[in-house]
């Protein structure tokens, strides 16, 4: 018997606040000795069922969630991505694309799954996406707070050992929720119109693009420091950013788990890029 459909509704406004109340939240509330302060069992039920409600393509469900409960290998992760705070959130998981399982599936039916790496690396992330933001919702909808971690990248080798990922599950990021503690500040978003298109994709014009920047300062202060949103972007992107040192480890992995559907020469090996 499938679910009822639902009948309640909410106002746009209170849609509005709703996602107004979002907050990236880097600290949590904690048990007296520092732990993680374990979420109620129906709370945690909530949140995963909301996440296997995600929508999918073609019915595969592309991805899978590592939760991450033993404490050392919480800590791990955490050294692994250099964010400390996946050892002290409620909740922590490492979301992840994940073909394999379509793949045994198949091996188990007696098919041969088929050579797709672009396709599994398109459709997988955007299930672990969708995946991921139901749980983040759910959560915030029960009074959570979390933050989407993107340092798996620093240690994407690392974090493929320790979780035992098989080949054709790739770490896509980290997913952390719990009670805040910290007071976040709401924080900008791009200008409506250099983000929503209508018909025919808008680049905006160099003016546009300014005051884009000027919105979005505050983003990038620090302290009593005034934010410089061009600066901080340009230390993830620009030539010598951050960007470009996580771009061999992607690909190598992309490599290393059957992912990778690129030609030319292969990335350098793991432990040599710096």
């Amino acid at each position: 018997m499938s679910a009822p459909l639902p009948t309640r509704t909410q106002s746009a406004e209170q849609v509005m606040a709703f996602y107004d109340a979002h907050r990236t939240t880097r600290r949590y509330v904690t048990a007296q000795d520092g732990s993680p302060l374990p979420l109620p069992a129906d709370h945690l039920e909530a949140i995963l069922h909301a996440a296997q409600r995600a929508p999918t393509d073609a019915t595969a469900q592309l991805y899978s969630l590592v939760r991450l409960v033993n404490p050392a290998v919480r800590a791990e992760v955490a050294a692994l991505t250099t964010n400390a705070h996946i050892a002290t959130a409620s909740e922590a998981f490492v979301v992840c694309a994940d073909v394999r399982r379509v793949e045994r599936v198949l091996e188990v039916r007696g098919q041969t799954p088929g050579h797709w790496p672009a396709i599994a690396v398109h459709f997988g992330i955007g299930d672990a996406v969708m995946a991921g933001t139901n749980l983040l919702t759910a959560a915030e909808m029960l009074g959570y707070q979390g933050c989407w971690i993107g340092g798996v990248m620093n240690g994407l080798e690392g974090i493929i050992d320790l979780l035992a990922l098989p080949p054709g599950v790739l770490p896509f990021a980290a997913l952390t929720i719990g009670k805040s503690a910290e007071d976040t500040p709401y924080r900008p978003r791009v200008p409506r119109p250099l983000v929503i298109h209508t018909d025919t994709y808008h680049p905006g014009t160099d003016e546009e693009i300014r005051a884009a920047v000027e919105v979005m300062n505050p983003i990038a202060a620090r302290g009593d420091q005034p934010g410089d949103w061009a600066r901080l972007l340009r230390s993830y992107f620009a030539v010598g950013g951050s960007m470009e040192g996580r771009e061999p480890r992607l690909v190598a992995a992309l490599q290393r788990q059957g992912l990778w559907a690129g030609e030319g020469e292969a990335a350098p090996p793991l432990q040599s890029v710096t």
